[in-house]
């Protein structure tokens, strides 16, 4: 899985990974299908060491800053935090695999401008993450 975003919370940080084999080779769209992982993590956090063997791509990182929403800017705007999901398709809010309850929709995130650094939603898409606090779970689906 690939790496997508880290998203440090009021609730804890987001870790969000996502497939990233050949188009169709896993549903990748789908929060439950496994194809996506949210991880929420809360309490200290250290970072971790870079491994010694195989492939890491530090340089292609896009940093995402927190942003008032009534505050014009000049920077690109790629997704925002809480309020409603704006749905491309149908609302696909998931249920907590552990007490099925309605998740809560934490974040929004846009493709951006720059393959080496942004997500792959299909072209135009829209990722989506969604927490059950109480259970200290993630979730994460996409939309084209």
């Amino acid at each position: 899985m690939q790496f997508l975003a880290h998203l440090p919370l009021d609730i804890g940080v987001v870790a969000v990974f996502f497939c990233q084999n050949d188009p169709g080779m896993c549903d990748d769209w789908d929060a439950t299908a496994g194809a996506n992982r949210a991880y929420l993590f809360s309490g200290e956090l250290t970072p971790a060491a870079v491994p010694a063997d195989g492939e890491t791509l530090l340089g292609a990182v896009t940093a995402l800053r927190l942003h008032p929403a009534d505050k014009p800017t000049e920077e690109p705007v790629l997704g925002r935090l809480g309020g409603e999901p704006d749905w491309i398709q149908d609302d696909e809010t998931p249920d907590c695999p552990l007490c099925a309850t309605r998740m809560t929709f934490t974040a929004e995130l846009e493709e951006g401008y720059d393959f080496a650094t942004s997500g792959n939603f299909g072209g135009g898409g829209r990722g989506y993450l969604f927490n059950c606090q109480p259970c200290s779970e993630a979730a994460f689906l996409w939309q084209r």
